[in-house]
């Protein structure tokens, strides 16, 4: 199954029905998160140092570190895309992660 997953935080479900759920959830909650701002876990998250750097690095590096972080922390989805929403000039790039999933536990 394959699924795109944005950084829309109206959307999370602390408390999912299903495990599909659970693993948009997971996955919303990584690409949202700023690395270094969970307690106990410093690695969780997306790194934030890439704030004002030009646009193209900015996806670049934004890519990788959501392919890694997903990878690390939600084993049962796999990334296959990242495109990117927003406008440059305002300064505005939010994230739309396309994942496979791989373990739905069905």
């Amino acid at each position: 199954m394959v699924l795109d997953v944005d950084m829309d935080l109206n959307t999370i479900n602390f408390a999912p029905d299903n495990v599909l759920d659970e693993i948009i959830q997971n996955v919303k909650m990584i690409i949202t998160t700023v690395k270094g701002s969970v307690p106990m876990d410093r690695e969780f998250g997306i790194d934030a140092s890439v704030v004002d750097r030009p646009i193209m690095a900015v996806q670049a590096i934004l890519t990788s570190e959501i392919m890694d972080a997903v990878s690390h922390f939600e084993p049962r989805a796999r990334v296959t895309a990242v495109n990117y929403k927003g406008d440059a000039e305002d300064g505005i790039l939010m994230p739309v992660v396309r994942i496979e999933v791989i373990d739905s536990g069905t």
